[in-house]
């Protein structure tokens, strides 16, 4: 039987390993013991490395920082019969950590419940979906008797959604990819991705007085990451009376639509926003609670001035634009369009005002234009910039050989003959290896659904990745079958 008739009847082991895979909770957190992202992640780590084991596959545990799954890279002579082994490797590169659940899911994050062709829970698509897809894809190949010339290694990284140290750890220890593709983003192949930047902006202020009359805010906090588009913000207040300010509120609720409530504790009154959670890297399929709650602050009164030129600052210079125009570095180039920016967090106490930031910048330009393109106004408010993350843009042409053949690949199963390779802002693992790209697993037309509530896959899509990676990864390792297996299994494919 041919591999993509063999992915089909792993439909049901698909499902159930992806439903295991969701149920632990592998958000990377601090160390314990010897697992340095935390036990949810070594868990799923420890899951994948025995599934691949189960199977007959080799594995490679590095130090628990991060590991893969190997196939083939045997040479074989026209009988079929070995010859001798490949050096060179086609890499496969995913990652089992995921980010926060957030708030308001409709089902359990971590239940991995089947319902009408969906699996959720988070990691269903970014990235444990298309990991058990490019595993099942390299299952499929081997049990069809497929020897690819190239050795074919599924890289698991365990830190990919906050630092990538696990990444540059396994890539010390073991030998890098020579090329191949990382199923962590969107179909058709993705030719480039733009430069990331993570930093502060942040602004001392000065502590309101003991006896201070009027409006004080005592703190503002909000977000879960800096990559992700913030669903919830909170501010506690301290006033003399708060009945013009929940008047001001219900005013403000009435007009806009947002989501936004206050209640007493205390001496004091907490408002909180209620936003909706998306990717950084596509802020427009959001709505960030901080601006709606900086929003709200700005139509009331401060009696510290500081905290008052902060928040006339947020809603003069960021508010709602998602493409730092407001900011002064709303930069574009043709292949990638416009800068993407987006508030992930902030932090706010009577000392000081923190906003963590992402942006995304065009593939052409680099960090430094960015930075200084929001110099002026940046100075212009006494705020400081702490530089906290960068990673520079990738690009290969179009006509790239690699590129080339993995859209021959999307063509064939898609039927999508006018589709062209993107350029996209989201940052995977194609920027940690030379001559790699990202490459599925969200097809055109899906729902933005990583980093929100009720992430899914469906199962269709399940089953149509592996298909798309397991001839991918024949035509990029340039697959053989051996000599025990028919002609008639050579013909079907």
């Amino acid at each position: 039987m041919n591999y993509l008739d063999l992915i089909d009847q792993y439909k049901e082991e698909m499902i159930h390993t992806l439903q295991e895979l969701i149920s632990i909770r592998s958000v990377a957190g601090p160390a314990e013991g010897d697992a340095p992202f935390g036990m949810g992640v070594q868990k799923a780590f420890e899951y994948m490395l025995k599934k691949g084991k189960e199977e007959g596959f080799e594995v490679e545990n590095v130090d628990n920082y991060g590991g893969h799954i190997d196939f083939g890279g045997y040479l074989l002579d026209e009988n079929g019969e070995m010859i001798g082994t490949s050096e060179e490797i086609m890499g496969i590169l995913g990652h089992l950590d995921v980010v926060p659940e957030g708030k308001d899911w409709d089902r359990d994050p971590y239940g991995g419940e089947l319902e009408e062709g969906r699996i959720y829970g988070r990691g269903a698509i970014d990235d444990k979906g298309p990991v058990v897809a490019a595993f099942y894809a390299m299952k499929a190949l081997k049990d069809a008797g497929v020897i690819p010339e190239k050795k074919v290694r599924l890289i698991m990284g365990l830190d990919e959604e906050t630092g990538w140290k696990g990444m540059d750890y396994y890539l010390k220890k073991v030998k890098s990819p020579d090329f191949g593709f990382t199923p962590d983003g969107e179909f058709p192949a993705i030719h480039g991705e733009m430069g990331i930047l993570i930093f502060e902006l942040a602004k001392k202020l000065a502590k309101s007085p003991a006896n201070a009359k009027g409006v004080v805010i005592r703190t503002i906090t909000g977000g879960n990451a800096a990559n992700m588009v913030a669903d919830h913000a909170r501010a506690v207040i301290r006033s003399d009376s708060y009945e013009e300010i929940k008047a001001k509120l219900s005013e403000f609720k009435q007009e806009t639509g947002y989501k936004i409530n206050a209640k007493g504790i205390g001496k004091s009154l907490e408002i909180t926003t209620q936003g909706v959670s998306s990717h950084g890297a596509r802020p427009e399929f959001g709505l960030n609670a901080i601006s709606v709650l900086i929003k709200f602050l700005s139509q009331i009164k401060i009696e510290n001035e500081d905290m008052q030129d902060f928040i006339d600052f947020y809603n003069k210079h960021i508010g709602f634009d998602l493409c730092g125009d407001l900011l002064g570095c709303g930069l574009s180039d043709e292949p990638s369009g416009k800068l993407i920016l987006n508030v992930g967090m902030i932090n706010v106490d009577d000392e000081a005002a923190r906003l963590t930031i992402n942006i995304r910048y065009p593939v052409t330009m680099n960090d430094a234009q960015v930075y200084e393109a929001m110099l002026p106004i940046v100075n212009e408010y006494n705020l400081g910039i702490i530089k906290l993350k960068h990673q520079e843009p990738i690009y290969l042409p179009e006509d790239d050989k690699m590129v080339c053949s993995l859209m021959d690949v999307y063509r064939k199963h898609s039927g999508d003959i006018d589709c062209k390779p993107m350029v996209i802002g989201g940052g995977t693992y194609a920027r940690a290896v030379k001559n790699t790209v990202a490459f599925g697993a969200s097809f055109p037309g899906d729902p933005e659904l990583a980093h929100q509530k009720n992430e899914y896959i469906s199962v269709e899509n399940l089953v149509k990745c592996a298909k798309i990676f397991a001839d991918a990864i024949f035509e990029l390792a340039e697959g053989q079958y051996k000599k025990v297996e028919t002609d008639r299994v050579i013909e079907e494919n």
